[in-house]
């Protein structure tokens, strides 16, 4: 009566400590350049070693440039990377340097490597970690103290969390994915609907779904609150990884495939939480405010003010002010400034193949700034094997170079204040883009639309 949680967290535990935490031992610490120099520190202060240096990959990502990677012109940001290669080159460390064929956004990277895999536990000092969890891993950020814990020893301290089962069952209508499909379960759930849980997809939509979908999921699994995504591995999974670069070979593989397929719920498991959705009630999706949650189908209008609890009519009017909208407006036929295609979200090869589909054979819109990112260099390497940089190219956009980019305002890809950006990233906080910048969160399909007329755009109408 085990849940697909339970059976990886308890094959994890060391020990547990009276009325405390558990004890955990994780199999994968990943490390990039902005919460790593801290625990780093902390060795140096305490005299202590990395305690199994091949168990921990690092790389740049946040402050990485899109449109050469050559130099880091911020000193902070350049500082930053610097310190990461120097600390991984004294630790012993595996670094993926910026600008080379490993480098990409960690959390598109470790999926794509088989650096992440299946019954593994994985942390990183990012938010975004639960993406791992796509595999069929516990898949955690944790914060920078933590970071050193698992530097020093291999394991961490942590809480077990609640577990809840989110079932969307049927299939998705023309136009949506993923990236609605969570958009549409933040609505429902809020951003906070899942704290204090580790939530496991299911249900057909879920098997259906492809591994990038499925990735683009488990990512915004924290955005409600939840320690982490996880979906069952099945034949999806095990296509997706074989072959990769880090994945196990010849009878070592057939041999992890048969221990990653017990890796599922048992049938009469118990969850704290279970919640249905339904697949055809997901039409294509944009966010109004400044979290995820404060969203809508990109043909409905915002929630009016009868709509908000009075308890929550006070931060409604103020995300709203900050937006420039309005409650009641219709979003679809708005002006855009910026649109974003990337990040940890949809940086993936399949992102830019939808992309493609809708641009194909148009123009960009003149009044937009398009800045199309991939996650990392075997994206950008797919991108062009395939002929979609042709395609991109001649509807007008421009390829650049693997980086968090437009995510967040940590490197030169920022939006200027005022200016609205509809983006595939994961936040639409105030100022995530750039400060004062207004931000949309929307699907890869939306954003190509939107691209080609200047303006929110409904891909069903194109």
């Amino acid at each position: 009566m085990k849940t697909l949680f339970d059976k990886i967290w308890d094959a994890h535990v060391v020990q547990q400590v009276e009325d405390g935490p558990t004890q955990l031992y994780i199999d994968r610490l990943y490390a990039h350049e902005v919460t790593s120099p801290q625990a780093f520190d902390t060795l140096r202060d305490k005299g202590l070693k990395v305690f199994r240096p091949d168990q921990v990959i690092a790389m740049p990502d946040h402050n990485t440039p899109s449109d050469q990677q050559k130099v880091i012109h911020d000193p902070v940001g350049r500082k930053q990377v610097e310190t990461l290669k120097n600390n991984c080159k004294e630790f012993g460390i595996r670094h993926f340097d910026m600008g080379s064929k490993d480098n990409g956004i960690i959390h598109v990277v470790g999926p794509e490597k088989a650096l992440s895999l299946p019954g593994m536990t994985i942390v990183c000092g990012d938010s975004h970690t639960s993406t791992h969890g796509a595999v069929g891993a516990i898949a955690m950020g944790i914060g920078t103290s933590e970071v050193a814990q698992v530097l020093a020893s291999q394991c961490i301290l942590q809480s077990k969390p609640k577990t809840m089962r989110i079932n969307i069952e049927g299939t998705l209508p023309q136009g949506s994915t993923a990236k609605d499909v969570a958009l549409y379960i933040m609505a429902q759930m809020t951003t906070s609907g899942a704290t204090g849980y580790a939530v496991e997809y299911a249900g057909s939509t879920i098997r259906n779904m492809s591994m990038e979908g499925r990735l683009t999921l488990s990512n915004l699994s924290i955005e409600m609150g939840s320690r982490a995504g996880l979906i069952a591995p099945d034949d999806t999974t095990f296509a997706y990884l074989k072959g990769r670069e880090y994945a196990p070979k010849g009878e070592a593989w057939d041999k992890a495939v048969e221990e990653w397929k017990k890796l599922k719920s048992d049938d009469d498991a118990i969850f704290d939480k279970e919640v249905t959705y339904h697949a055809e009630d997901i039409v294509p999706r944009i966010t109004y405010g400044t979290n995820p949650g404060a969203g809508i189908a990109i043909d409905a209008n915002i929630p009016t003010l009868e709509d908000i609890p009075d308890a929550d009519k006070d931060q409604f009017l103020s995300m709203l002010d900050y937006m420039q909208f309005k409650p009641g407006q219709k979003l679809e036929g708005t002006p855009v400034d910026y649109c974003f295609l990337g990040a940890c979200t949809n940086g993936r090869i399949e992102d830019f193949r939808a992309f493609a589909s809708v641009v194909q054979g148009k123009k960009k819109a003149e009044n937009v700034v398009a800045w199309l990112v991939p996650g990392s260099w075997l994206v950008r390497q797919q991108i062009i094997e395939e002929g979609i940089d042709k395609i991109l190219e001649e509807a007008g956009f421009e390829l650049r170079l693997p980086s968090c980019s437009s995510c967040l305002a940590m490197n030169p890809d920022k939006v200027p204040a005022g200016k609205l950006s509809i983006s595939t990233s994961n936040r639409n906080f105030v100022g995530r883009q750039g400060p004062g910048a207004r931000t949309v969160l929307a699907s890869p399909l939306v954003v190509a639309a939107s691209a080609i007329t200047g303006k929110i755009t409904d891909p069903r109408k194109l």
